[in-house]
Parts: structure tokens; C-alpha cells; sequence
């Protein structure tokens, strides 16, 4: 059954996943729970894009991972095209996760350095049964155009490429297939700064051409606000603040997404109020009542040490959650 054409390509409803772990790593140690993924909802339309921001640890590659089915839920509900994800392993996950495709950090590491990159590029058909050899040949040929690279490069070794050359091969990997939705896990942080540009550009070109969805994580927010339509922030597992990458880098509502925004290296620093985090994030296994990032908020009150707050809406369209945020509406 198809979903209505303006329904989301992908919606997440309260996404959670935990783990059961050994305080203190010690073997027999009190057991505890390890809240990577605590309640994440977002939806995602075709041809647009979702950047996902945090520290190291907040949950974003485990959140995309979800997407994917790649981990088992503890709780929550992801739907494609209207359809709920199916069990990893079954054949109609199998048949979705054509559609969904993800495009790793290390291009190096992504790659058998022992097959040449068009076999690897051929691979995805090849295990879904699409087309004989000679039709899988010249899929990848194109698809390795597409990206910009020669059909010199489909007998290369990835060694033999360059990082961004590599970056582009296992983007036609992921390509091959037409997949509809991409989650690309800091494709260019491995990257030289004068390649990342180039491929993000490929990036914003591919996604005008075919209408891919993104869900775009990094922890470059000037690279965020340039390619992502919508943007979620994260912090222990949850989202914190979401909207327009205008409004929230212009005007940041929560005082992690402040203190995020102040990090971004500027031209003019001269007058440039930074805002500072002190400490590390709680540890997660043991967070703090109320809002997780009390600890560290230099705005803190009661309130905000007993209570935990709801994700709500502003009147300018964004969702905080802060007790402190200016211009809450009814959610």
C-alpha cells in the first residue's frame, strides 16, 4: 500500500533504544541501563534534508542505525512510505533497505582493499539478484560517472584512489541501487577541507537530480546549515532543539544549541560572546533527573534540576526543550 504523496518518506516515533550494561564495567557489577536513544521522533519528506547535531555520544549514529534497522527498537516506531519497518533479516526488510542506503565516515575503511571499486560498486546488485553481469557492468560504469569519476577507476584498488575519489565510489555504492533515502554518518569529516566542499556539492547535486532524502550527521554545523532543510539537535539521547537551520543558528533557543552555535569559527571574532560548557556530558547510564543538561547549563534553575522538559513548540515554528526557552506555544 503506498502512503499519500505528502505523506513522509520516513517517520520516527519515539525512537528509544537501551542497553542493559555493568556499572562500572566490572564483570559482576550492578547491572544499569545505558540510554543511547530516549524518545526521538522527526519525519522526513523525499528530496529534503535532516541534519542531525551533538557531541560525540549523544545518539546520532545510533539513531540512524535505527532508521535502518540495523539495531532492534526497545520501544518506538519507524514507518517508510506508511509501511512500519519489518524485523531486520525478513525479506521485505531486505526489499526496503534498497530504498535506504547509508554512506559511511571512512571511505577506506567502507571498502575491501582487496577488490577493485567496480566490482564493490556491482555487489549491491549482484545480492539482490538485479540484472546479469554484463548489465551490472554497465550500471556501475554509470553510476561511477555520475559521482565523477572515469571508467579508468571501476579496475582501480581503493588504495589507489584519493580519500575523495573513495568518498565518490562508495557513494555510487549506495546509488546503484536508486534508493530514495541516504543516512550519511560524517561523510566528510575524513575528507581534506578543500574535498569536503566538492563533495557536498555532489551531495546537493545528486539530491536535486533524484529527490534522495538525507539524514545528514556531522558534527560540522557550518556544513549542517548549508545542506540540511531541517535540523535536530541532540543531547543524551534526545532531542533538544529542531527547525529551520536559519532560525537556529541565527537566534539558538536551547542553551546547548548557544553554546553549539558559539563553537562555529567566525571571520570577526572580536565582541563574540562565546558561551563555554563546563565539564563533560553526564555519564549515560546515570542521568541526572530533570533536564540532562543542568549540569553543564549556566542558566539553570529549580525547575530545571526536578523537572524534565517536553519537547514544545515556539511561535516561530521551532521545537525547544527548555522550561527557559522565550515564546512557547501550546504543543
Amino acid at each position: 500500500m503506498n502512503a499519500p504523496l505528502d505523506a513522509p518518506l520516513v517517520q520516527a516515533e519515539n525512537l528509544v533504544r537501551h542497553y542493559r550494561v555493568r556499572r562500572g564495567g566490572r564483570l559482576f557489577g550492578e547491572h544499569a541501563t545505558l540510554r543511547a536513544v530516549d524518545g526521538v521522533s522527526f519525519a522526513l519528506q523525499a528530496g529534503r534534508t535532516l541534519g542531525l547535531v551533538g557531541e560525540s555520544g549523544c545518539g546520532k549514529t545510533t539513531t540512524a542505525r535505527l532508521v535502518l534497522g540495523l539495531l532492534t527498537l526497545t520501544a518506538g516506531t519507524i514507518r517508510v512510505d506508511g509501511e512500519i519497518l519489518p524485523g531486520a533479516g525478513t525479506a521485505r526488510w531486505r526489499s526496503l533497505r534498497q530504498v535506504m542506503q547509508m554512506v559511511f565516515q571512512d571511505p577506506l575503511a567502507a571498502l575491501d582493499r582487496r577488490v577493485a571499486v567496480g566490482r564493490q560498486v556491482m555487489e549491491p546488485l549482484a545480492i539482490h539478484g538485479i540484472a546479469n553481469a554484463g548489465e551490472r557492468r554497465e550500471r556501475a560504469l554509470a553510476i561511477l560517472h555520475s559521482v565523477g569519476l572515469q571508467a579508468h577507476h571501476f579496475d582501480r584498488y581503493p588504495h589507489e584512489l584519493s580519500g575523495g575519489q573513495r568518498q565518490r565510489v562508495v557513494l555510487a555504492r549506495a546509488l546503484i541501487l536508486s534508493p530514495r533515502l541516504l543516512v550519511c554518518d560524517e561523510p566528510i569529516s575524513a575528507l581534506d577541507v578543500s574535498i569536503q566542499a566538492q563533495v557536498v556539492n555532489l551531495l546537493l547535486d545528486l539530491q536535486a537530480e533524484r529527490g534522495l532524502a538525507y539524514l545528514f550527521i556531522s558534527h560540522d554545523l557550518r556544513m549542517v546549515r548549508q545542506v540540511s532543510h531541517e535540523v535536530a539537535v541532540m543531547y543524551l539521547g534526545r532531542i533538544v532543539e529542531q527547525g529551520d537551520p536559519d532560525l537556529l543558528f541565527a537566534a539558538p533557543a536551547h542553551p546547548y544549541t548557544q553554546a553549539l552555535v558559539s563553537a562555529i569559527p567566525v571571520a570577526t571574532e572580536r565582541g563574540r560572546k562565546r558561551l563555554i560548557l563546563k565539564g563533560d556530558p553526564p555519564n549515560p547510564v546515570s542521568v541526572p533527573p530533570g533536564c540532562a543538561f543542568h549540569t553543564r547549563c549556566p542558566m539553570a534553575v529549580a525547575r530545571c534540576r526536578a523537572e524534565t522538559p517536553a519537547l514544545r513548540l515556539l511561535d516561530d515554528g521551532r521545537r525547544v526543550a527548555c522550561h527557559l526557552a522565550p515564546g512557547m506555544a501550546d504543543a
